[in-house]
């Protein structure tokens, strides 16, 4: 198939780039002009005469159907600008997020795509301490998560609008996403600094880390969004893309996790920092819709994949 991938260098672009070209489809990957990454992304995916770079700006993403030239199946939308902790904060960088991106549901229809797939996230929820389904209600804190709401609540309607009036079946997915970690993912990451800091025998200074949570590995993550671009039935609407119930756990039960992993090296000092952007968030997600819909469900335990990624950090500096 064509599959169009935006946000191409990102962490989570990456990876569900590597997984489509595995399988021999033609990758469209949108990249920014002069994107300093582009090169490092190239050598990376290693995608040969199935991957094809595009490079636009996110604000001209209406520019795709001409600069693409030819139908394609499903659009992979994961470019989002500022998802730094301080950017959530700004309504102007989100909200242009949210508009820039109705260009790209309306390019991915113009595409003739059957499916666009919006990476949402559990922001989206808000503060919670209960089970999250799709069908909780959204309340977000950061201007992050209300900028996600806004545009999937316009995408959907926007999609069936389309399906209506006959203009277009596409479908609009939109996942919220929980935590992913794994090899790719920015230096500054919770899971990469505990791993190179207990590596080197040094001290972890740390929130109180009592919230319940929930990792994904970023190999399951795009074998997820693969699922649901693929199903064979209607797969249009909301859903969380998580780990399972069983890897719900205190935050701090994953610190020491990682720790033991790295043979017990290093400290951890508790209660020194302040909450993130959203706050105390309780990240306690149901994938029951998920799995129902597509039969996907997460492969790698959280050991497997810090186990992993200690392999790939063997012979760097510490």
């Amino acid at each position: 198939m064509d599959m169009i991938v935006t946000g191409a260098t990102s962490f989570l672009g990456r990876a569900m780039i590597k997984r489509l070209l595995r399988d021999g489809h033609q990758v469209w990957a949108v990249v920014r002009p002069g994107s300093k990454n582009r090169a490092s992304f190239e050598e990376d995916v290693a995608g040969g005469p199935d991957l094809h770079i595009v490079e636009l700006e996110m604000e001209r993403f209406d520019c795709l159907p001409e600069k693409i030239g030819r139908k394609c199946d499903v659009f992979f939308h994961f470019c989002w600008d500022g998802a730094g902790s301080e950017n959530r904060k700004r309504a102007d960088i989100q909200q242009k997020n949210a508009v820039d991106s109705r260009k790209a549901l309306q390019a991915a229809k113009d595409l003739g795509c059957r499916r666009f797939l919006f990476s949402g996230s559990q922001a989206e929820y808000g503060v919670c301490h209960s089970l999250m389904t799709e069908e909780t209600a959204c309340s977000p804190v950061s201007e992050y998560g209300k900028a996600k709401v806004n545009f999937g609540s316009w995408a959907t309607a926007q999609a069936q609008e389309w399906q209506r009036s006959g203009i277009s079946d596409m479908e609009y997915v939109h996942t919220r996403i929980f935590s992913v970690y794994g090899p790719g993912d920015h230096e500054g990451s919770l899971v990469n600094t505990c791993l190179r800091t207990f590596l080197a025998d040094g001290e972890m200074k740390m929130g109180a880390c009592t919230q319940m949570w929930n990792f994904l590995y970023i190999d399951d993550l795009a074998e997820g969004m693969l699922a649901l671009a693929l199903c064979g039935k209607k797969a249009g609407g909301y859903y969380n893309l998580a780990a399972g119930r069983d890897a719900t756990m205190p935050l701090r039960e994953y610190v020491e996790e990682m720790r033991r992993l790295c043979g017990g090296k290093g400290s951890t000092v508790y209660g020194e920092l302040p909450p993130n952007a959203e706050g105390q968030a309780q990240l306690i997600p149901d994938i029951t819709k998920i799995t129902e819909t597509t039969g996907w469900k997460p492969c790698v335990s959280f050991a497997e994949g810090i186990g992993r990624m200690l392999a790939l950090m063997e012979g760097q500096p510490r």
